[in-house]
């Protein structure tokens, strides 16, 4: 009869539980939702054609944000450029040949703490060094180093937990049959880590996407109605783009505030989309 009870109980306080979790999971989805629903009702009026093709006019009050999208997807493509490579070579360094010392573990919690550290303070570092120091000028060079940089820390951690996630096993097996300890990291480890690896990446994109400080010190023009045409010049972005026609332009039209911040959301969901996309065939081959 005890045990009978004990079950009985037990399923009951299981219940319990699972009623807690979903209720706390919708109180948590819900308002998202209605933030979603409500950028939508203000922002699909004036989404068309020309405001996603045309170049901005009358002080930003008519035509396009073209300009916008077009340097928000520079931006991001610099960053990547800049990000990507030395994160993960940083990262294959501390999980596969740096040992467990004083050394590395201050720099593990270095990374933790620049991740940590508000963006306009990068955007402060990147108009000291890239601005004035290297002479790049306010430029979409400028601002792409000083985003990869605010994005290295993100790269770096996720990317050395992703690999140091993978079986030790696998490494001993690889090295058993031969293969050399660099052969093992690109055969074996970075494959196996796919998944991990382009989590990071995303999330470091993302926030570089996303951000206005850095560029507002580094890249970004006020009202630029054309197209960058080198890496050295300035060019217009989605985040500062909505800050100046929210703040700064007197009789901006709401709807085209909220426009921007539908176009801005769609493009940082469609690269969540790419990266979902390729984590789910990467999960699919891996082996463990």
């Amino acid at each position: 009869m005890d045990s009978k009870y004990d079950s009985s109980s037990s399923r009951q306080k299981e219940k319990i539980g699972f009623a807690a979790l979903t209720a706390i999971s919708t109180l948590t989805v819900l308002p998202i939702i209605a933030i979603l629903i409500y950028i939508l009702i203000q922002g699909m009026p004036v989404i068309n054609w020309e405001f996603i093709t045309g170049l901005p006019r009358e002080g930003m009050r008519a035509g396009g944000i073209f300009p916008a999208i077009v340097g928000t997807f520079y931006l991001t493509i610099g960053t990547a450029l800049f990000s990507i490579p030395p994160g993960i070579a940083a990262a294959i360094y501390l999980s596969e040949y740096a040992g467990d010392n004083r050394w590395t573990r201050a720099i593990r919690i270095a990374m933790v703490n620049l991740a940590g550290i508000p963006s306009v303070v990068y955007g402060l570092f990147g108009l000291g060094v890239f601005v004035i120091f290297l002479q790049f000028g306010t430029s979409i060079l400028a601002a792409s180093l000083t985003l990869s940089i605010m994005t290295l820390p993100v790269i770096i951690s996720t990317a050395e937990e992703a690999m140091r996630a993978v079986p030790q096993s696998f490494r001993l097996i690889s090295v058993s049959v031969g293969a050399t300890k660099w052969q093992t990291i690109w055969k074996i480890v970075l494959p196996q880590s796919l998944p991990g690896i382009i989590t990071g990446i995303i999330l470091g994109l993302q926030r570089a996407a996303g951000e206005t400080a850095p560029i507002l010190f580094t890249g970004a023009a006020f009202f630029l109605p054309q197209l960058p045409k080198s890496p050295l010049d300035a060019t217009m972005a989605l985040p500062y783009h909505l800050f100046v026609i929210s703040t700064q332009v007197p009789g901006m039209p709401i709807q085209i505030q909220y426009g921007t911040v539908l176009v801005l959301l769609f493009f940082v969901l469609s690269m969540e989309i790419m990266a979902t996309l390729i984590r789910s065939r990467a999960r699919a081959r891996r082996q463990w």
